[in-house]
């Protein structure tokens, strides 16, 4: 795999990508004009997702280390790791089906950014994958003496291993795509993209 488009291993944007980015840099984007609709609800998702994905986190955290028993932290954890699988899952196929071949249209110089973007949805995709399969494992054990067993213990382990692999790459993801997509609708404005 090329290194610059490795998920695990890439420090940001490969240099060809970030042509927009130095035009707009972050600290530039709340006052620009052209940060409207489309580009604030994309930033405001981006935002739940590293919200929702900490907090799911903290609470492992919390139950491993016997803060929280284990009923009140399914009753809070299930609802809230299903709605953050199920979304990070729709929001990554309308941004490969819709939004990423219009910006690509736009700015065809930008077509190996929305490639490595794609690539990295695929490997999410697989991550999310994981983490609901382990986290059934973990979830399926019926009672705290079940869950401190050695089984219990190893499936809660690698739903632990699962979810941080999905964290951390979805945190360089998603720094990435805006740094690609946020200053090329800043530069053009929805209109002249056509969204």
């Amino acid at each position: 795999m090329n290194v610059a488009f490795d998920l695990d291993t890439r420090p940001g944007l490969p240099a060809d990508l970030r042509l927009l980015i130095e035009k707009y840099p972050r600290e530039s984007w709340e006052a620009h004009p052209n940060l409207e609709g489309t580009a604030r609800f994309w930033l405001s998702r981006h935002d739940m997702f590293r919200e929702l994905g900490k907090a799911l986190t903290h609470a492992l955290e919390e139950h491993r280390e016997g803060r929280v028993e284990l009923d009140p932290f399914r009753r809070w954890f299930v609802p809230r790791l299903s709605f953050f699988l199920r979304e990070l899952e729709g929001h990554h196929q309308i941004e490969d089906m819709h939004y990423f071949p219009v910006y690509q249209r736009a700015e065809p110089r930008l077509a190996r950014g929305f490639e490595l973007l794609e690539g990295d949805h695929d490997t999410i995709h697989h991550d999310l994958e994981a983490v609901a399969e382990t986290a059934n494992r973990f979830l399926g054990f019926a009672d705290v003496e079940s869950l401190t067993s050695d089984d219990g213990r190893r499936a809660r382990d690698a739903y632990a291993l699962a979810s941080e692999k999905l964290i951390q790459r979805l945190m360089r993801h998603l720094e990435d795509e805006e740094d690609l997509i946020i200053p090329l609708i800043l530069d053009r404005g929805e209109a002249g993209l056509g969204i």
